[in-house]
């Protein structure tokens, strides 16, 4: 069967590939997403980082039940206060709700270059499976020491740290190029979607079992997912049992300018560090993160504190911005792609246009939130600020496979990083913004502060990101034996027993 030009570009197909044997149509509906390993892969990574998530916000809302006052009622009906469990400051808190990054920020780069070097499988599937080993004990540990706690929460950052710059990794063997926006957004939408699950969920374990519930339900979870996603997910095409041959070659041709053989990767760090388009992503996820974790561990405060919504209210409440992120995610993913294989924009022209757009609206909403003091209003801007994001994250958390696909964990590792910072600032600067007891201006102040950085990050990227491929991560150098190895690999899979081929 004849592809049509549309088809072409969506298998990633030049013209000079016309007539290339082994590039075969897709034509199943992209709903039947079981019927193609590479939506697999991404539907589990959906379930790690929802897993990475439920285990990183746990704390923000179940440090509200461990602070909060508790009361006994007498025999005779009066009712008496006990004081909180924990009778932690502001300060302290934010040094509690901060402690996770000090050990996130320090693996991210490690864990970008040793999946480049080994692959993201093992290495993504192990970080959670630590964190949520840990996660079990916290209860434990918190009643025995804050300092405990402390120390548990760092080391939980570091392994959790090497999630994200793994899964690019992962996407540099299973994304053709022109589903990189969906089949990465299919997976970053399982961040929000833990969030959203997590924040009411926790505040209801916490209101009916206790706070340390909460580490109990969302650690097994971890565990359980760790499990499945070592039996189910191959780290490459090539090592999949179950994959078809149709989509095996179909995902090899569609890299085959990109593919490369790990172990003699060498990483140009010099022209990395020095390009403008690597740092405007670097910027855009600093950006990003800084409103996100703000409110990702600030938001129950801010509505139990200001608006006096209870636990359970503000669990709910706090959670409603993410949902409106992880659905958002879906439609940027899908809208970005459908842009390309049209050829009604450029990748470069995609990605600032999400990008921006994405940022100057959550610009907007924040400053909306800062300034309406009704508390609709509040929540309605605040989830609008958070869930436009979507579009951003259809810009930047995909760029690097855009412009150095081999490299995009490397670059990932090094953007993860320095959007950790916000992670670490953020909570501190807030808890020593915000007073006790707080006032509606100081969290005006915490809002017109993530208002700014979004606009600055949006100035940057517009002005120096691209979605072609960089000069420096072309790889020319491949030596005769490396060549010849791909070579080998490729046809040695003709010798694999494969499924109906008209599975995919």
């Amino acid at each position: 069967m004849a592809l049509t030009d549309d088809k072409k570009r969506s298998y990633g197909i030049t013209d000079e590939d016309n007539g290339a044997e082994s590039i075969v149509e897709d034509d199943h509906p992209a709903w039947k997403f079981w019927k193609k390993r590479r939506y697999i892969v991404a539907t589990m990574a959906f379930f790690g980082f929802f897993n990475v998530y439920s285990l990183r916000v746990n704390l923000s809302i179940a440090i509200v039940a461990m602070t909060q006052d508790r009361y006994a009622v007498l025999e005779n009906g009066t009712k008496i206060s006990l004081g909180p469990e924990f009778d932690w400051n502001n300060e302290m808190q934010g040094y509690i709700l901060s402690s996770f990054f000090y050990g996130y920020i320090t693996t991210q780069l490690l864990g970008g270059y040793f999946a480049t070097k080994f692959g993201g499988k093992i290495i993504f599937g192990s970080g959670i499976a630590v964190t949520a080993a840990l996660t079990v004990i916290t209860p434990w540990l918190a009643s025995t020491s804050v300092y405990l706690l402390l120390a548990v929460r760092i080391v939980e950052g570091i392994f959790e740290g090497v999630t994200y710059p793994c899964i690019h990794a992962v996407w540099s063997k299973w994304a053709p190029p022109m589903e990189r926006s969906r089949l990465a957004t299919i997976a970053f939408s399982g961040s929000y979607a833990g969030t959203v699950v997590a924040m009411p969920a926790c505040a209801y374990i916490a209101n009916q079992f206790g706070w340390q519930s909460v580490f109990y339900v969302f650690g097994v979870l971890g565990l359980i997912w760790y499990g499945l996603w070592t039996t189910i997910i191959a780290n490459s095409p090539e090592e999949d049992k179950r994959i078809t041959l149709t989509e095996l070659q179909y995902i090899q041709n569609s890299l085959k300018d990109t593919m490369t053989t790990n172990k003699n990767i060498q990483v140009p760090w010099k022209q990395i560090l020095t390009s403008a388009p690597v740092w405007a992503i670097v910027i855009s996820h600093f950006s990003e993160n800084w409103g996100f974790y703000t409110l990702l561990t600030q938001l129950p405060k801010y509505l139990k504190d200001i608006h006096d919504y209870d636990l359970k209210k503000s669990g709910f409440l706090s959670g409603l911005p993410y949902l409106v992120m992880a659905i958002m995610m879906q439609f940027s993913g899908q809208w970005a792609d459908w842009f390309r294989v049209k050829g009604i924009l450029t990748t470069t022209q995609v990605r600032k246009i999400f990008n921006c757009s994405g940022f100057i609206a959550q610009t907007v909403f924040m400053m909306g939130a800062a300034f309406w003091s009704d508390k609709i209003g509040t929540v309605f801007c605040l989830t609008l600020a958070v869930g436009l994001g979507a579009f951003a994250w259809a810009g930047f958390s995909v760029n690097h496979l855009d412009v150095a696909p081999q490299y995009a964990s490397v670059l990932m590792g090094i953007g993860n990083t320095i959007a950790t910072l916000p992670g670490i600032i953020s909570p501190i600067l807030s808890g020593y913004v915000v007073s006790k007891p707080p006032q509606v201006h100081e969290w005006q102040i915490v809002f017109y502060i993530s208002a700014g950085i979004y606009l600055f990050g949006a100035i940057i990227y517009g002005s120096f990101a691209s979605g072609e491929l960089q000069p420096w991560a072309v790889e020319s150098n491949l030596d005769t034996d490396n060549q010849k190895q791909n070579k080998e690999n490729t046809q040695g899979v003709e010798n694999k027993t494969f499924t109906n081929d008209d599975d995919l």
